[in-house]
């Protein structure tokens, strides 16, 4: 089942768009605002995303900005429902990285056509599994396989096991570490980095201190 990640301040209609979607078998996350989407983000696997423009707090294209420029989101699309219908608009929608752009009002049926052809396009993509010894993660579904011994991983977890196995044997520093899985670098944050790294390890087992901690610098898979 595809997840939609849904971002509509007006409630009803939110709830409308919502029901038709599970109708047809989409799982829908529904938010008002997208700082609030934008925490969902981090932690839930979402196949598409449907963004208004008009939202309260960070607006859509902020919103749509943020996530093109972050390696962990950038891939995931996303289709435009707004009011604001000018062709600037759509144009300026379409140049930010959006996948289509749907002007209000609209019907259902061209909505899930619009979704499903989005959909089709990501579906060419080959998924790629990420092995390192006998430790496997699926990209699919964030899952990290140990000797057959199955561990879900959240979204963040995911990225920073799949960084550590593509650059093995190699130090990567805590703001190289923030800057690809969180987008961004900054000395306060950091803690964010071990935070991660700690529940990373405890999944790991016994394998844990294959994630070697370089004092004062960040972190290296051995």
């Amino acid at each position: 089942m595809k997840t939609i990640l849904l971002i509509e301040d007006h409630k009803e209609l939110g709830d409308l768009i919502k029901f038709n979607l599970q109708a047809k078998n989409f799982e829908v996350l529904n938010f008002t605002n997208a700082n609030d989407a934008l925490l969902c983000l981090e932690d839930m696997q979402i196949d598409l995303i449907l963004l208004d423009l008009m939202l309260p707090g960070l607006k859509g294209f902020d919103f749509l900005k943020i996530i093109k420029d972050n390696n962990s989101f950038k891939d995931v699309p996303v289709i435009i429902i707004s009011a604001k219908n000018s062709e600037d608009d759509i144009v300026k929608g379409i140049e930010f990285g959006a996948d289509d752009y749907i002007a209000k009002p609209f019907t259902f049926k061209l909505l899930i056509t619009k979704i499903k052809a989005v959909l089709r396009r990501g579906n060419k993509v080959v998924i790629e599994n990420f092995k390192y010894n006998d430790i496997e993660i699926d990209p699919d579904t964030y899952i990290m396989t140990i000797n057959d011994q199955k561990h879900q991983l959240s979204k963040k977890e995911f990225d920073l096991m799949k960084i550590f196995i593509q650059n093995p044997n190699k130090i990567l520093t805590r703001d190289q570490l923030l800057d690809r899985v969180w987008g961004y670098s900054s000395d306060v944050q950091t803690r964010t980095v071990d935070s991660h790294v700690s529940a990373l390890r405890r999944k790991l087992g016994e394998r844990a201190g294959m994630i070697k901690a370089i004092s004062k610098v960040g972190y290296l898979l051995q």
